[in-house]
C-alpha cells in the first residue's frame, strides 16, 4: 500500500515537472466565421432571423465581434436597421483595432467583404459549435483544479453531480423551449398523436398501463404529464406502482429510424426512484406477480423445488425487461433530475416513477417551510416531466385525517401539503381497499355481528378501487381493480370475473 502510494506521489510530481514542457494551445475558434456572419447581417438584416434562435454575444471568441453582435441584435428587434452606418455611432469613443483602422472603419470592411445571406446560418453554426468545444474545455479545468484543490465541505460525490450537471446542461443547451410553434404544426401533431392511438392496441393515446379499466380511463400514461398516486400505508400504492412499471417495461418494443436511433413503438423504458425500498425488495416484489409465489415464502427459502425452477425462469424473461431502479435515498429533486437526464441520454426514458414524494428533499434545504420546499419539488418534477417529455408517476402520502372519517375514501384535501401537490398535477389518483378496514373491525366468531361482518368482507375482499380525484384530460371518477394480496398484484377486475363466467354488475 504504501509502495503504490509513493508511486502515485512521484506520477503526480512528474506530471507537475511536465506541466512546463507543454506547449500553449489556443482555444478553438474561428475569427474568419465570425466576420463572415457579422458582414452578413450588417448587409441583411434578414440574416439575424436565421441565427438569433441559437447564437448568443458570448458565443463569440471574440470580445468585439460580441459587442458588434448583440448591438445589431438590439437595433434589429427594435424594429431598426443595423448598419455600418447606424452603428456607428455606438464605436465612435472604442480603442482603435490598430493605428491604422477604427472600430467604425472595421464595421465597413466587414460589411464590404460580406458574402451571401445563404450561408449566414452555416457560419453560426460553426461559431456556436467553437463556443461549445470552448465550454467543455472550461469545465474540464475546472474538474481539475477542483479536484486538486477540493475541500472537505465539497466532497468528490458533489463535484462528480456538479460536473455531471454542466455537461448535461451544456448538451441539452437550446434542445428545449424552441419558441413559438405555428397552429398548423400543433395540429399536425395532434393528428400524428391520434393516428398513432387509432392504430394501437385499445386506441390509447399513451402508454398502457397494462391495466385496461385503468386505461380507458386515463387514455393511458400522457406523455409530459405529472400523475400522484396516493395512499394510507397499507393501501398498496407502492405494488401499484411497481405493477405499471413492470408491465410498461415488459411490453416495450422499439424500431429503429432512419439516423439510427430507436423509437418506442410499444411499452417503454422505466426509470424507478425507489427511496424508501431497496431494489432488491422491488424485484422480490415483482418476482412474486409474475412467479405467483408469495413474496413472503421467496423472503423467507420456504419454497418447493417447483416454485424454485419457476422463479428462476420468471427471472430470466424478467431480466431482459428495460426497467432500471435508483435505489438511493434522500437524494434532492435536482440530483433525482440529474440522474433522470443521464438515464434518458444512456439507456433512453420513457416512464418515471418516484417513491415517493415526501422522501425527496429540495435544493435550499428549507427545514423550517416544508410546504415551501414541497412546492419546489412538484414544481421540479411538473418541469422535468415537460423536458424529458415523458410521464413522471410520483407517489405520495395522504394526511392522518382519512382515519378519522366514516368514509375511509380519500379526497383532494387529504394530500399532505396538498395545495401544491393538486395544482401542479395532471392526474391525481387514490389507491383505496376497502378490505384492510373491514378486516380490522373482525367481531368475536360465533354473534350476529360477526356473519355480518362474513358477509361484508365477501363483497369487497380481493377488491381495490382507483379514485381518480383530478384529470385534466378527461372526467373524474373511480375505477375497480383486482387485488390479490399474497402476490401484491393488481388486474383487471373485470375480465377477471368474465374468464370465470360471472357478468359484472
Amino acid at each position: 500500500m504504501a509502495q503504490n502510494a509513493l508511486q502515485i506521489s512521484d506520477r503526480l510530481a512528474s506530471l507537475g515537472e511536465a506541466d512546463d514542457s507543454i506547449p500553449f494551445r489556443q482555444a478553438p475558434h474561428n475569427l474568419e466565421a465570425e466576420q463572415a456572419l457579422l458582414g452578413a447581417i450588417l448587409v441583411n438584416n434578414e440574416a439575424m432571423d436565421r441565427v438569433s434562435s441559437f447564437l448568443d454575444p458570448q458565443h463569440f471568441y471574440d470580445p468585439l465581434h460580441q459587442q458588434i453582435y448583440e448591438t445589431a441584435a438590439k437595433l434589429i428587434h427594435a424594429g431598426k436597421h443595423a448598419t455600418p452606418i447606424t452603428l456607428r455611432t455606438f464605436f465612435e469613443n472604442a480603442p482603435p483595432i490598430a493605428p491604422t483602422l477604427t472600430v467604425p472603419q472595421y464595421l465597413g470592411t466587414l460589411a464590404a467583404n460580406a458574402t451571401t445571406i445563404i450561408n449566414a446560418e452555416d457560419y453560426g453554426r460553426t461559431v456556436y459549435d467553437l463556443a461549445t468545444r470552448r465550454a467543455l474545455i472550461i469545465i474540464g479545468e475546472d474538474m481539475v483544479n477542483n479536484a486538486y484543490e477540493g475541500s472537505i465541505d465539497q466532497p468528490p460525490q458533489r463535484q462528480i453531480e456538479e460536473s455531471e450537471s454542466r455537461l448535461y446542461d451544456l448538451a441539452e443547451q437550446r434542445k428545449y423551449g424552441s419558441g413559438f410553434v405555428s397552429f398548423a404544426n400543433a395540429l399536425t401533431t395532434a393528428i400524428d398523436m391520434a393516428g398513432a392511438a387509432y392504430q394501437r392496441a385499445g386506441h390509447l393515446s399513451g402508454i398502457s398501463t397494462g391495466l385496461s379499466d385503468l386505461d380507458n380511463r386515463l387514455g393511458g400514461l400522457q406523455s409530459s404529464d405529472l400523475l400522484i398516486l396516493a395512499g394510507r400505508p397499507s393501501m398498496g400504492k407502492t405494488a401499484l406502482a411497481t405493477n405499471i412499471a413492470y408491465n410498461v417495461a415488459k411490453a416495450y418494443k422499439s424500431e429503429q429510424q432512419p439516423d439510427g436511433s430507436l423509437k418506442t413503438v410499444n411499452g417503454g423504458i422505466v426509470g424507478f426512484f425507489s427511496l424508501e425500498m431497496s431494489a432488491e425488495q422491488l424485484a422480490t416484489r415483482i418476482l412474486s406477480e409474475q412467479a405467483e409465489v408469495g413474496s413472503e415464502k421467496i423472503r423467507r427459502g420456504m419454497i418447493n423445488e417447483d416454485e424454485f425452477r419457476k422463479l428462476v425462469e420468471v427471472s430470466r424473461v424478467m431480466s431482459e425487461s428495460p426497467l432500471y431502479i435508483d435505489q438511493t435515498g434522500g437524494i434532492s429533486i435536482a440530483q433525482l433530475a440529474a440522474r433522470a437526464r443521464k438515464l434518458k441520454r444512456q439507456k433512453g426514458l420513457d416512464l418515471l416513477i418516484v417513491d415517493y414524494l415526501q422522501l425527496l428533499s429540495g435544493s435550499s434545504k428549507r427545514g423550517d417551510n416544508r410546504v415551501q420546499e414541497i412546492t419546489e419539488i412538484t414544481t421540479g418534477l411538473k418541469a422535468l416531466a415537460k423536458e424529458l417529455a415523458v410521464p413522471i408517476i410520483a407517489l405520495s402520502q395522504l394526511s392522518r385525517q382519512v382515519e378519522q372519517r366514516e368514509d375511509k375514501r380519500p379526497q383532494l384535501s387529504d394530500l399532505r401539503e396538498s395545495g401544491s401537490i393538486e395544482q401542479d398535477a395532471d392526474v391525481v389518483m387514490f389507491v383505496f381497499r376497502e378490505e384492510y378496514y373491514v378486516e380490522r373491525t373482525k367481531p368475536s366468531e360465533g354473534t350476529s355481528e360477526f356473519v355480518e361482518w362474513q358477509q361484508k368482507m365477501m363483497g369487497v375482499s380481493g377488491k381495490a378501487e382507483v379514485i381518480i380525484g383530478k384529470q385534466r384530460h378527461g372526467p373524474v371518477g373511480t375505477v375497480e381493480l383486482a387485488f390479490e394480496g399474497q402476490f401484491t398484484r393488481f388486474g383487471n377486475l373485470a375480465r377477471e370475473y368474465q374468464s370465470a363466467g360471472f357478468d359484472r354488475e
